[in-house]
């Protein structure tokens, strides 16, 4: 019988202690992909040990690439031949092979990438990132295995994104950069790491314009060499260990990201009653003697509320008085890990009406984008499968509240995107064991 790893909680009251963050698992696969362009060795350091870092080393050694991961630390450099093909056993991993698309053009003139995957928290279809090679010269075919493309040297042009989208702002970012020509973006996405990642390409060589109202303008160069850059801590990880230790009622110190990352989610937090401790060496909240509120919070591209902030909020709004709502606006399908929660007592209803803000691009569509939570819920344990990555961390958030064992299946979601989980978990005091159990 075919059995997998599993994880089985045992509530076992506050969660107390230090946690140190990494690179942000959004940044470090998009460094791994820029680190192509470059003519010599790049090094990214802070890099979290996590399933996504393997799975895109795995990627470019296939192309060509060479890939050396050791702690923290990746080292990249091209091989004397670029293989434009990435294997169709790479399907549906993840998302990176879209953004291979253009790094591929301007070595080999030609590029074939799988389907993309990841997730399934909504659509997010790759139209904007092949309209924007398009416009800058490249032929590009779509089929039911994958994309192809061809240029014999992209240009700059003119890009106007229709929702300023992270990863077709960072493909645009890395076939513009040796593109012949200047392009500029329009409704760019200007998330930190997008920032981040234009910086690392600056490093490089690159010559790249950050302009106010959402707009990116980059100089194509003849060509880039190898650069070294350390990854900032991840907003979303530490974000995370924050609502950890506020949900079961302790106190958790996290290290290793800025109080930069985090204004808008502190804010929401410290709205609904958390207390901060801010320093440079740390952030911790705490929760209040009377409790914490309710509140109505929607997700946004940045500087708004992070959307992948709010599966962990979504498990603290259980936790507080009253009645919480929660508008989902950047993914339609980001609520698919409510009923994993729903089985272990969270009282949440879902809904396709825009509540708790203005009108969303989801308004006239069926999505289930919208949530109600009433709080405080008696949570009790229970047998659930994970069905991503965010919503794996929040089913441990609620197991370590139950009443009662729970016992959590595809955990292999939170290894991809969290660093050393388990091990970070236990060192907090959560009675947590792995084991395996016939799959379902």
């Amino acid at each position: 019988m075919n059995e997998e790893e599993v994880w089985h909680i045992e509530p076992s009251g506050p969660l107390r202690g230090d946690v140190v963050v990494r690179g942000s698992k959004n940044g470090v696969s998009k460094h791994m992909v820029a680190a192509m362009l470059g003519g010599g060795e790049s090094t990214i350091h802070n890099a979290p040990e996590v399933g996504e870092v393997h799975i895109t080393a795995a990627m470019l050694r296939a192309l060509g690439i060479e890939v050396e991961i050791s702690n923290s630390e990746i080292r990249i450099a091209r091989g004397p031949e670029i293989n434009p093909r990435v294997p169709a056993e790479y399907t549906g991993l993840n998302r990176i092979p879209i953004l291979m698309l253009g790094p591929l053009l301007h070595l080999a003139g030609e590029a074939f990438v799988p389907l993309v995957g990841g997730d399934p928290i909504g659509r997010r279809p790759i139209d904007f990132h092949v309209d924007a090679l398009r416009q800058m010269g490249a032929e590009v075919e779509i089929s039911d295995k994958g994309v192809y493309a061809k240029a014999k040297r992209l240009q700059g042009t003119r890009i106007v994104l229709p929702y300023p989208s992270v990863g077709a702002t960072e493909t645009i970012l890395m076939s513009a950069v040796l593109a012949e020509g200047k392009t500029v973006l329009k409704n760019a996405a200007t998330e930190p790491e997008v920032v981040e990642l234009a910086l690392f390409l600056q490093r490089m060589g690159a010559l790249i314009e950050l302009s106010p109202d959402r707009r990116i303008v980059i100089e194509g160069v003849e060509r880039l060499h190898g650069a070294s850059t350390w990854l900032a801590g991840d907003r979303i990880e530490a974000f995370s260990y924050l609502a950890a230790g506020l949900v079961t009622g302790g106190e958790v110190r996290v290290h290793g990201c800025h109080q930069d990352r985090l204004v808008t989610a502190i804010t929401t937090l410290a709205r609904m009653g958390a207390q901060f401790e801010i320093n440079d060496e740390y952030l911790c909240a705490t929760k209040p003697p009377e409790g914490l509120r309710s509140a109505a919070v929607q997700t946004d591209t940045h500087p708004g509320f992070m959307t992948d902030w709010q599966t962990p909020l979504m498990v603290l709004f259980t936790q507080s008085q009253g009645m919480s709502v929660l508008h989902e606006t950047v993914f339609e399908n980001r609520l698919v890990y409510v009923p994993a929660l729903q089985k272990m007592g969270c009282e949440i209803e879902v809904f396709d009406q825009c509540l708790g803000g203005p009108a969303c691009r989801y308004h006239d569509t069926n999505a289930k984008h919208s949530a109600v939570v009433r709080g405080v819920s008696k949570l009790r344990g229970a047998d659930v499968t994970l069905p991503d990555i965010r919503a794996g961390f929040s089913a441990v958030l609620a197991a370590a509240v139950a009443d009662g064992a729970s016992v959590l299946r595809g955990v292999h979601h939170i290894e991809r995107g969290y660093h050393h989980p388990f091990e970070q978990f236990v060192s907090l005091g959560l009675n947590l064991s792995k084991g395996t159990a016939p799959r379902v």
